[in-house]
């Protein structure tokens, strides 16, 4: 990879692994795609972007020609709760939209990072030790175009020789960016809760058990598999990868270990807990260890211990 082309690079992942790119490539190497969110100025300062909505295939073809892209990192994406909201509006950015870079990428002779999701599963996926090769027969707007994507990005790979790869990644923690409308936004506002309030309601049943993933290793997970040797990987896309089984009322219970007199309510949102039901509570990850190396290196105690300390001076007293 020399020059990378980031989309939905203020998003939840991208506002993360746009900077990590830039330490690893080089700032003027690496080019923040945006849209709906200006970028802040740590990512305008450290390196070029570009005001791109993946739907726009003129616009598209523009910043990978004018900045000689020959990699695309595909962040675009509406979420799982939001999806739901608005169905068509999802179909055309997370499908449309990946059409669009796997088009241009075929043109242009560029590699494509699809990062995936749980949701690409569904109810009747077994929902332990999720096999990589499973049925995937997801009853969300967001787990259909995930499947969609991982199908398109296959037959990209197999029909046109594109150089595609992707991850299933598990619900993210981030103490740099609030998620934007997914399933598992309880795991992160429940830090900012803990530490501002000492009391969080959660929208999500406290058994409610999820694959969970600290941004760290999932910066490092998609890093990993951009750079691993092709000749290795069978299951491009997309790779399961986890770190963490939990349910609220497990990290409620972390949490007061550091913070004792934190509290945790529940008001269940039929939605977002009906979207959880359908989703596996631990995949198994066998394949991306095996292809190329994956390993976690944050559990549950060591997030939840680094996401207070990281975040303890937002709420602080002056």
């Amino acid at each position: 990879m020399k020059n990378i082309l980031v989309t939905g690079a203020t998003g939840q992942i991208g506002a993360e692994l746009t900077p990590a790119l830039r330490r690893r490539y080089g700032g003027a190497n690496v080019v923040a795609g945006v849209h709906a969110r200006p970028p802040d100025r740590e990512l305008a300062d450290e390196g070029p972007w570009y005001s791109l909505d993946v739907r726009d295939r003129t616009a598209l073809h523009a910043a990978i020609a004018e900045y000689r892209i020959d990699t695309i990192v595909h962040l675009a994406s509406l979420l799982s709760a939001t999806a739901e909201a608005q169905p068509q509006l999802a179909w055309d950015i997370n499908v449309n939209g990946l059409i669009n870079v796997l088009e241009a990428s075929r043109a242009r002779g560029c590699a494509v990072f699809f990062p995936n999701s749980i949701a690409a599963f569904g109810p009747s996926t077994p929902a332990e030790h999720t096999p990589q090769d499973t049925i995937q027969r997801p009853n969300t707007i967001y787990g259909i175009t995930k499947v969609t994507g991982e199908l398109w990005c296959d037959y990209y790979q197999r029909r046109y020789g594109v150089d595609t790869r992707g991850l299933r990644f598990p619900g993210l923690v981030s103490s740099k960016t609030l998620p934007g409308g997914g399933t598992t936004d309880y795991a992160v506002h429940i830090f900012h809760a803990a530490l501002k309030d000492r009391r969080y309601e959660c929208f999500l049943k406290a058994d409610t058990r999820l694959d969970l993933m600290y941004m760290p290793d999932a910066i490092r997970a998609a890093m990993e598999l951009m750079e691993a040797d092709g000749v290795r990987l069978r299951h491009r896309n997309a790779y399961n990868v986890t770190a963490m089984s939990v349910a609220p009322q497990d990290l409620a219970a972390e949490i007061a270990r550091h913070i004792p007199d934190f509290a945790i309510d529940y008001a269940i949102d039929p939605v977002r807990q009906a979207i959880a039901d359908s989703w596996p509570r631990h995949m198994d990850d066998r394949a991306a260890r095996e292809e190329w190396d994956w390993q976690p290196r944050f559990d549950l105690r060591a997030m939840v211990k680094d996401m207070l300390d990281t975040l303890s001076s937002r709420y602080r007293p002056a």
